[in-house]
C-alpha cells in the first residue's frame, strides 16, 4: 500500500536538507495549496511543487 501523505523526516531523506528547512517547506507549500494547518500535504503536491516525479520517490517513502 502507498502512502497519500508526505512528512517531514521523507523530505529530509528525499533533500537531504536540515528538520527545520523541510518542515518549512511544507509549510510553504500548504500556504500555496491554501491548505490549514491541520491539513496533510500529499506526495503528488510536494512533487508538483518541487517538480519532482511521484515514481521517482515512490521507493524512498514505504
Amino acid at each position: 500500500m502507498k502512502r497519500i501523505c508526505i512528512y517531514t523526516k521523507d523530505i529530509q531523506i528525499i533533500t537531504g536538507r536540515s528538520e527545520r528547512y523541510c518542515r518549512n517547506l511544507i509549510a510553504e507549500i500548504k500556504k500555496t495549496n491554501n491548505k490549514e494547518k491541520h491539513q496533510p500535504v500529499t506526495v503528488q503536491e510536494f512533487c508538483h511543487y518541487m517538480g519532482l516525479e511521484p515514481t521517482s520517490i515512490q521507493h524512498t517513502i514505504r
